[in-house]
């Protein structure tokens, strides 16, 4: 579903991201972990379609970013970690914006936001505007436009914070789903402890290079992710 392929980002005389391969399958979940300034919202952002990157390619379902990156974001949702959104719009607009966009029917986009607003209960506060709504809100309206569209692949970057507990319990179950039906998510967290009992695999990435990468049994084995994190941490 997502093909990661030698991905090298520079940012003046520093590599951001350096030489990365990954390989995020149809029905994965795949956490990507690593300390702050490691790379890892580069690369999602590159994985998006946001930011141009210095070599290596990426390709969505077989379609590489570069050649044709219009079809990859139409097979793609992006969950940023600080939602940056249409304040003056309110919530429903917003969504309906969204739909637009990428032309989901009246009857689907009517669906779909009723359910994910309902579970999210959200649905009372999509006729104020964004610019009332608190941070943990905008995080929920985000993640309903995210699903507007049934994407094939959800990246998303550091998708919890601001979630109350119930929020997110209710994102790790919508997360489960949409891989049970073919989807893949691929998303970076500091949370290990979520990622160790979400996640099929994950990534561990450091100074922009790729330290490990497999399954959770193979990459954490009798010990916790946690342990694994701040050994790979000390050691390289």
């Amino acid at each position: 579903m997502l093909k990661i392929e030698n991905l090298t980002k520079i940012y003046g005389d520093k590599k951001a991201v350096d030489g990365l391969t990954l390989h995020i399958r149809p029905g994965e979940i795949y956490g990507f972990i690593g300390h702050n300034g490691a790379g890892k919202t580069t690369t999602i952002k590159s994985c998006c379609g946001i930011l141009q990157f210095d070599s290596g390619n990426i390709y969505v379902d077989g379609i590489s970013i570069k050649e044709n990156a219009l079809a990859c974001k139409k097979q793609v949702a992006y969950i940023p970690d600080n939602p940056d959104l249409y304040e003056f719009m309110s919530g429903i607009q917003f969504l309906n914006f969204v739909a637009d966009i990428f032309e989901v029917n009246v009857d689907d986009r009517q669906m779909r936001i009723q359910k994910y607003a309902d579970m999210l209960e959200l649905t009372e506060d999509l006729g104020q505007l964004i610019s009332a709504y608190s941070h943990g809100m905008k995080q929920k309206l985000a993640i309903i436009a995210a699903l507007i569209h049934e994407p094939k692949l959800i990246i998303m970057d550091e998708p919890f914070v601001g979630l109350d507990p119930k929020a997110s319990h209710l994102l790790k179950k919508i997360m489960r789903e949409i891989c049970e039906h073919g989807g893949a998510i691929f998303f970076s967290t500091h949370v290990l402890e979520v990622a160790e009992k979400l996640c099929d695999k994950v990534a561990i990435i450091k100074g922009g290079k790729l330290l490990i990468s497999g399954t959770m049994e193979e990459i954490k084995g009798d010990t916790s992710l946690e342990s694994v994190f701040l050994e790979l941490e000390d050691v390289r």
